[in-house]
């Protein structure tokens, strides 16, 4: 499980990383906390930010189940899939909302890729 650690908490280094970049055009914007309205360049990189949280909460209980009922290979390859669609929907989201569909389409295949099989492997280790 190791493999999947070390997965995890890139996954999450990823996140803070985004965490720093809205910061970042925070700053720029000149938009003072706790406002998150404004400016639409700061907006993008914040929501950007925000749903990358809301996908790692389905993300990580995802990924430990494939590694425990599954496989640890399955489930680093699929993490390695939702980091990739994640880094891809942060760099288009903030520069161009319309353009996030490719990003967000490659995380949630991952996580939806991971979810049914932790599922499916739980299903058949209960029977």
């Amino acid at each position: 499980m190791a493999y999947v650690t070390i997965i995890a908490m890139l996954a999450l280094i990823e996140y803070q990383y985004f965490g720093v970049l809205v910061g970042g055009a925070r700053q720029r914007s000149g938009i003072s906390a706790p406002a998150v309205v404004g400016d639409p360049a700061f907006e993008r990189s914040f929501r950007a930010h925000q749903n990358t949280l809301e996908q790692l909460i389905i993300f990580i209980p995802a990924l430990y189940g494939t590694a425990f009922y599954v496989g640890e290979l399955y489930a680093v390859a699929g993490g390695v899939v939702f980091m990739i669609g994640r880094a891809l929907y942060f760099r288009s989201y903030s520069k161009d909302a319309e353009k996030r569909g490719p990003g967000m389409m490659i995380s949630m295949v991952s996580n939806v890729s991971l979810m049914l099989a932790a599922l499916i492997g739980a299903l058949v280790a209960v029977i």
